[in-house]
């Protein structure tokens, strides 16, 4: 298909049904980024502001169609600290650099880097963001009234059921307008949109950080940056997945990576905080029919819309329709066939996800839980590639040549056993080691080789390493210590 048709595609193949989303995730961004702006100690237009901007530019410039980036919890953590000691102007400033920081991965084509997060870890990823969906919505479930309850309970009926007479129209956003209209004609005494917090009356303004353009502003924002920028990044790439395993469609996530920079440099110049992609709303987006970018501006430019123009419609939506949908979107994110799967699963892959689902939940961190998810994923596969590593040892009929043969991947994990593999059990005249079924790969493997040669030769015998593939034969000429520095290993 040309460029020109994938690009009419990603935004007209299914206007209606990307309308009708957008405007449930617009409805649905509203307590999420008032939230997250008392999160990071910022007033609620700020991160309301930052939500309509970020949707509005990765409409255009993101590389995943349909997903939904805005003011996120994972980014307003790590603001805290930097707005309560330097001010707001110093968020802008270093949301601004975040912004330049993620371009910059992407023109280095750093989202290749998703590739070595495993399916274990995507899973405990989109479980634990399930349970902090949730958990998120504890404090509208906990001391209510029981009209709140009742409007749950009716809410959720609503989303499940409708799906069963028509889809013509998105269940949340009917639950929404039902809910919104049962609560003004009884005059329920429920929280409303507008006990969140006050929100803004005007169009976002164009305005550079008010910071000295001084090194020590830069030495101040830059960690805070790096952080928020790899958050960020780590955050929407795995979204991104996400959302291609649901709609079975392939992404650019260099181009996202680019995206997300350009959407959080405009966030900032707009008054806004930093972002990044959203799971929830992505998986509101897409489970009500969403497949294109105009979704995604959809959710931006009505979210303005609510903001601007219907602000008095706006306030009266009850707290309680909100709250029916962020408990759908949890209930359908959470993997409930990775629970059956935790029996037939190998053992190291199910230990993987739960640690990331624990890790995730305890500390709220989404990055820390994947890093320990990928790490352990890393330990795990090492170990299991180290005990693949064989060696067979065969004593010549003269008893004066023994002939180890090793097989395998010989690195870090495996050099140990290597070393103690080829002790020789007995003095002999001639020691061959033939590696023609193996491979080396790093430093430890070639000190593990120097370790074995250059103690067999302090025993008397002669050592002839034969069968090194071309890969191998160079990293022993690099780095090796047991021949003459730039000779050459035998390889026969």
């Amino acid at each position: 298909m040309s460029p020109v048709k994938n690009a009419a595609r990603a935004w007209l193949g299914s206007p209606w049904a990307d309308t009708l989303s957008g405007i449930v995730v617009a409805l649905a961004l509203i307590p999420e980024a008032i939230g997250f702006s008392v999160i990071a100690g910022v007033d609620p237009k700020v991160g309301l502001y930052a939500s309509v901007v970020i949707a509005i530019v990765i409409a255009f410039a993101g590389g995943r169609p349909a997903m939904i980036s805005a003011a996120t919890a994972a980014t307003a953590v790590v603001m805290v600290d930097l707005v309560r000691d330097h001010g707001v102007s110093y968020l802008f400033a270093a949301t601004l650099l975040m912004g330049v920081i993620q371009i910059a991965a992407g023109l280095m084509r750093l989202g290749r880097l998703m590739r070595f997060v495993s399916r274990s870890v995507m899973t405990g990823f989109v479980n634990a963001l399930a349970i902090l969906i949730f958990l998120a919505q504890w404090p509208e479930l906990i001391g209510v009234s029981p009209a709140t309850y009742g409007l749950i309970a009716l809410g959720l009926a609503i989303i499940y059921g409708v799906p069963r007479i028509t889809r013509a129209v998105p269940s949340p956003l009917v639950a929404i307008v039902v809910l919104t209209g049962l609560t003004a004609w009884l005059g329920l005494d429920v929280r409303t949109v507008a006990h969140l917090g006050a929100l803004p009356t005007a169009l976002p303004s164009f305005a550079l950080p008010d910071v000295p353009l001084t090194f020590e502003t830069l030495r101040i924002i830059l960690p805070y940056a790096l952080t928020l920028a790899a958050v960020g990044l780590l955050e929407s790439l795995l979204t991104a997945q996400i959302v291609d395993d649901m709609t079975d469609t392939g992404s650019s996530k260099n181009r996202e990576c680019v995206g997300q920079g350009l959407a959080n440099m405009a966030s900032a110049a707009f008054g806004g905080m930093g972002g990044c992609a959203m799971i929830g709303q992505s998986v509101i987006n897409v489970s009500s029919g969403a497949r294109g970018r105009l979704s995604t501006l959809v959710a931006g430019a009505f979210l303005l819309v609510l903001l601007v123009l219907l602000q008095d419609l706006l306030a009266i939506v009850p707290v309680a329709a909100l709250t029916a949908v962020m408990i759908m979107v949890s209930l359908n994110t959470f993997s409930w066939r990775s629970l059956l799967e935790l029996r037939t699963n190998p053992l190291p892959s199910s230990l993987v996800m739960l640690a990331t689902v624990a890790v995730v939940v305890a500390t709220r961190d989404l990055a820390i839980g994947v890093l320990v998810g990928v790490l352990l994923s890393g330990v795990f596969f090492a170990g299991k590639v180290s005990r693949m590593a064989r060696v067979t040892s065969e004593l010549a009929p003269d008893g004066r040549t023994r002939t180890y043969r090793v097989s395998g991947q010989v690195f870090f994990a495996s050099a140990g056993a290597f070393t103690e593999a080829l002790d020789a059990r007995e003095p002999v005249d001639h020691l061959v080691i033939d590696v023609h079924a193996a491979h080396f790969w790093d430093i430890s493997a070639v000190g593990a080789l120097d370790r074995v040669v250059m103690k067999a030769r302090r025993q008397g015998m002669t050592v002839e390493v034969i069968g090194l593939n071309e890969a191998s034969a160079t990293l022993v000429e690099r780095f090796g210590r047991h021949d003459k520095p730039g000779a050459s290993l035998p390889a026969h």
